[in-house]
């Protein structure tokens, strides 16, 4: 009779265990989210964070949306919990064309694709478009999630300067026709993480450039809604020069809630076919029941005056926020106006390194996100991107007070 030590079971115990295969080479070069580690540095309650791009959630239209999942829940659930089509919800995809319709752009419902946010929408397109070694352009300072996609994709980013109004179409001519590039990133209105506008000549000159130089343009715009001074400036996509190679991206994140995950993409009939195919490998569909009551919601209710209400709190703020920057930062500053969206985008003086203050800063109860991870080229040591929707003006007030014994010398 074996003895327990010298069971099957036992011996197999003390056979030595072969490794796993370690993680996909994807990921070697690809950080986690500077953005997102401060968030979780800075989540005590008692620091003002003007770090996170957080809409305001006390302005979430709780009893407006809790209304409208009550109704699908009383009127259709079974088909809310079942599986869906991947291409999304059909009400919600006519409501969205109507808005993108009245705004000036026309879009039927088939030119859309429904995505789990419009990180999604990029991430899809990225897959449909971008092979390993690809060109990928995007704006210098770069939202960071975007830089993240592309570099999973194992593109090779290259950076297109900008001045205080964007993105410069001289050098995005020189680049574009040296580089051969797959697509440019740009996100034109209020951009992330500037808040800079790009003027409507100098989208006319993107999308002639990508017109002759043969490249997507992927239109990033969750921001332009939320505009409290100027003029409203037309899409890249509405160009006739660029409407067979423009995606526009979009999102009910700051509009609606970002917890609803909904975004979209509208795009040629073509290229949307094949993010179709990528979204069945990813997700099958976007929530079923999430769609149906936001879509439910804009049949109900008044979504632009939702969004005044939201304009016009966030408009206070960023006016508390600029006014209060001449003596939170130190002499020798530069900031800028931005017309609308949630960012302000400053400059500390020559000597200063946002990044490494930040740690002084956080042990005032204060927080920012310093600017140099979103440089793809040299970045600008002092640079800070500073949020100003989440908190109330008195808030942004006393934030801006810690701010300035963060950086008193």
């Amino acid at each position: 009779m074996l003895s327990a030590a010298s069971t099957p079971a036992n011996a197999a115990s003390a056979t030595p265990s072969a490794p796993v295969p370690a993680a996909a080479s994807r990921l070697a070069n690809v950080g986690s989210s500077p953005v997102r580690e401060i968030l979780a540095l800075t989540a005590r309650p008692e620091v003002i964070s003007f770090a996170g791009g957080l809409p305001a959630p006390e302005l979430f239209d709780v009893a407006g949306m809790r209304d409208a999942y009550d109704r699908v829940f009383a009127e259709n659930p079974q088909h809310a919990l079942q599986y869906s089509t991947t291409e999304g919800d059909p009400e919600l995809r006519t409501a969205v064309a109507e808005r993108l319709t009245a705004r000036g752009l026309p879009t039927g419902a088939d030119d859309l694709l429904v995505t789990t946010g419009s990180q999604q929408a990029l991430t899809l397109l990225t897959t449909a478009l971008v092979e390993p070694g690809a060109v990928v352009l995007v704006e210098d300072p770069c939202y960071l999630a975007a830089l993240q996609t592309f570099g999973f994709a194992g593109a090779r980013v290259v950076p297109v300067p900008t001045d205080d109004q964007g993105l410069l179409p001289a050098a995005l001519e020189e680049i574009a026709a040296r580089e051969k590039p797959t697509l440019l990133y740009v996100v034109p209105t209020f951009q992330n993480p500037t808040g800079r506008t790009l003027p409507a000549e100098r989208r006319a000159a993107v999308a002639e450039a990508a017109a002759r130089h043969g490249f997507w343009i992927v239109e990033d715009d969750p921001y332009s809604e939320l505009r409290y001074d100027g003029e409203r400036v037309p899409w890249i996509a509405a160009d006739p020069a660029a409407a067979d190679r423009t995606v526009l991206l979009g999102s009910f994140s700051k509009v609606m809630a970002p917890g609803l995950r909904l975004g979209y993409l509208r795009a040629p009939a073509g290229l949307r076919r094949s993010c179709v195919i990528a979204k069945q490998a990813a997700d099958l569909h976007t929530s079923t029941i999430d769609q149906a009551a936001a879509a439910r919601y804009l049949r109900d209710r008044d979504l632009d005056a939702h969004v005044a209400v939201i304009r016009a709190a966030y408009q206070e703020r960023r006016d508390a926020m600029l006014e209060g920057l001449p003596a939170a930062l130190p002499e020798g500053s530069r900031w800028n106006r931005p017309e609308g969206g949630m960012f302000i985008w400053a400059s500390l003086p020559e000597g200063y390194d946002a990044t490494e203050l930040l740690k002084t800063a956080v042990g005032h109860e204060v927080a920012y996100v310093p600017g140099a991870p979103f440089f793809c080229g040299d970045p600008d040591p002092g640079a800070m991107r500073l949020s100003f929707t989440t908190h109330s003006p008195d808030e942004i007030r006393e934030g801006l007070r810690r701010l300035a014994k963060s950086f008193a010398r």
